[in-house]
């Protein structure tokens, strides 16, 4: 919330001003990629030395030796947490309404507050955000499993 209101007043006062949507799009950008470029990091350096050392002894580039033997071996560990990174930003995004953005649960407290019926609107929303992030869990499970079965 610091870092979407900061975005959002602040930077103006330094001649930077963006649209709502598009402070919310940096924020949450800028806040999960720092979160996901760890979970990364951390799957880079759960590589074996060895696979490093090896690489080099087969006279790889650097690039070649990162994208066909690091990365194939670090990525399959680090898709749980990266799964679990992008369900949180969906459940995230209603914060953006501080900042004007008109979000689903923004707008169903909106019909709500029109029709005085916030039983349906609201009903409707958490439904929504409940499918989302079981598909988004589905597509994770998904690559798992396609990742661990190529790798082995």
């Amino acid at each position: 919330m610091v870092q979407i209101y900061f975005l959002f007043y602040a930077l103006p006062g330094l001649g930077l001003r963006l649209s709502p949507l598009m402070t919310g799009v940096v924020a949450l950008g800028l806040h999960y990629s720092a979160y996901t470029s760890e979970v990364y990091r951390a799957g880079i350096e759960g590589v074996p030395r060895g696979q490093w050392e090896a690489s080099k002894a087969l006279n790889l580039s650097p690039v070649h030796a990162f994208r066909h033997v690091i990365l194939p071996q670090a990525i399959p560990p680090s898709l749980p947490a990266l799964g679990n990174y992008l369900v949180a930003m969906f459940k995230d995004t209603p914060i953006l309404s501080a900042i004007t953005v008109l979000e689903m649960l923004q707008t169903a407290k909106l019909v709500g507050a029109e029709t005085f019926r916030y039983l349906e609107p609201l009903t409707l929303v958490g439904v929504l955000f409940l499918v989302l992030s079981l598909c988004s869990a589905s597509l994770i499970r998904w690559l798992e499993h396609r990742l661990v079965l190529r790798t082995s």
